[in-house]
């Protein structure tokens, strides 16, 4: 469904005539990293496994967010101590296991929250591409995974075919045409985004970025940012915020 996300439309094939051309940017509050500026390495402590991290802290940002391209009988590797982790599944499958042996087949529009210090492992038999969000819970307080009294964290494992949108008007995370966000915000969230389908304009900070199916985007606290989605089809971004804690 997602397949602008694992084969752009705008990727090296098509820029052959103009060479060190990108669309990628990166300033002190925003990056716009955009498919043809993706590297692809084997990820640490993964098998059969390239993956290409997007965002990281060394950009200013308090998490890390990677493609994850898993190979016929790939196996992934557990996050660093006191990491917690998010996936979601944009092409292919991966069978989730826990240490109790409960597994879930994560397919396509599947997700998954796994705790820190949580025991699990992802197992491809064939070919499959994961987003992961990634945020240690030890950094300094404004980088911290903030738990709450009396609440234990536990695995999480859904679809977004399950889970409805949340009624609020004018801002969900689908856009049919000429939708837009209804408030040009600026708070004190960071965002991490990738856009899964459709096209649009970004506006970030003083700077109006056309984005598509495939890019991704971080924001800072209080950049000033507003989506408008174009083109025929509907717009659809995944995307990360730090909500529900007090931001001191």
């Amino acid at each position: 469904m997602y397949w602008k996300v694992t084969n752009p439309t705008l990727s090296p094939s098509h820029l052959q005539d103009l060479p060190g051309f990108t669309r990628s940017v990166y300033k002190r509050d925003h990056a716009l990293i955009t498919p043809e500026s993706h590297v692809f390495s084997p990820l640490p402590e993964w098998t059969n496994t390239l993956g290409a991290y997007l965002i990281t802290p060394a950009m200013g940002s308090h998490f890390a967010m990677y493609l994850a391209n898993m190979q016929e009988n790939a196996r992934s590797a557990l996050p660093p101590h006191d990491v917690e982790r998010f996936i979601f599944v944009v092409q292919g499958s991966a069978m989730l296991t826990n240490a109790s042996g409960v597994s879930s087949k994560l397919m396509v529009d599947s997700y998954a929250y796994l705790p820190p210090n949580f025991e699990h492992s992802l197992r491809a038999e064939g070919s499959a591409t994961l987003v992961v969000f990634e945020r240690s819970i030890v950094k300094p307080l404004y980088y911290r995974y903030a738990s709450l009294e009396n609440h234990i964290t536990e695995q999480i494992v859904g679809s977004t075919d399950k889970q409805p949108l949340l009624e609020t008007p004018g801002e969900i995370m689908d856009f049919q045409p000429g939708d837009f966000l209804n408030v040009k915000e600026v708070h004190y969230n960071q965002h991490g985004l990738l856009l899964l389908e459709g096209q649009g304009i970004y506006r970030l900070g003083d700077s109006w970025y056309p984005v598509q199916a495939g890019d991704v985007i971080w924001m800072a606290p209080f950049v000033p940012q507003w989506y408008a989605a174009l083109g025929k089809t509907r717009t659809r971004y995944l995307l990360y915020k730090d909500v529900n804690r007090n931001p001191l």
